[in-house]
């Protein structure tokens, strides 16, 4: 009896252990995550404040699309070198790659009011939240939804390029629309994706992992976030 009620308090033990692992784990990548938006959304008010700084990146277009092949570059380097890199060159790319986003998106500050940007980014913070705490709790295996959302997102970016050339508004709203349900469908699975993939025994540097789960879901709210700027913003007059 003594030693059966030791095993089960073991068990229950191990089992604390490993959610407090878990828990610990997400923590760490929504902190990361959080500065991450910080740094974007304090450089971004910063540079649209700055009339200098409107004329040389927005002006120059060899520095405007030199920055957004920096910022690529940046995310592959993350994706692609993660095994390869330590964990503070991982959390420097990562911080550089929020800063030159907050450069090149200082424009929205140019096109939309303050106050609907304001409003655009606590929906967002509001559905983003409740999404990733559904992937965080649900028993259910997303992986179909997150295959399915993964085909809508590369639609999406052929559905958005050809739409450069056709300027159709249909299209544009069509577009607005499905990047939505994809940027939240995402959301909800990379959660999940991130943490199986702790629980199961990541046998990598946890603070690596860490910073390349905030990249993933930095990159769905900044997503999500644009693509509800488009119906929630109200453009300056």
């Amino acid at each position: 009896m003594d030693l059966y009620g030791q095993q089960q308090g073991g068990y229950a033990g191990t089992q604390t252990t490993a959610r407090d692992g878990v828990a610990g784990f997400m923590q760490r990548v929504y902190a990361f995550m959080a500065a991450g938006l910080g740094v974007t959304g304090i450089t971004a008010f910063a540079v649209s404040s700055s009339p200098t700084l409107i004329k040389t990146v927005f002006g120059t277009p060899g520095v405007f699309f030199g920055l957004i092949i920096a910022e690529l570059l940046m995310v592959m380097a993350l994706s692609g070198l993660a095994n390869r890199i330590s964990a503070m060159t991982a959390a420097l790319l990562f911080f550089a790659y929020a800063l030159l986003n907050g450069v090149t998106l200082a424009a929205i500050f140019l096109v939309y009011t303050q106050s609907s940007i304001a409003l655009t980014f606590f929906v967002c913070a509001a559905t983003f939240g409740t999404m990733s705490v559904f992937g965080a709790v649900t028993k259910r295996d997303l992986t179909g939804l997150g295959h399915f959302a993964m085909m809508g997102l590369f639609g999406l970016l052929i559905a958005s390029i050809v739409n450069i050339f056709l300027g159709s508004p249909m299209m544009y709203w069509l577009t607005t629309y499905v990047g939505v349900i994809v940027f939240v469908a995402l959301t909800a699975y990379d959660t999940q994706k991130l943490r199986e993939m702790y629980a199961s025994g990541y046998a990598g540097d946890g603070k690596k992992l860490a910073i390349h789960g905030a990249l993933t879901l930095y990159l769905d709210f900044i997503n999500l976030f644009l693509f509800l700027l488009r119906l929630f913003g109200r453009r300056r007059d």
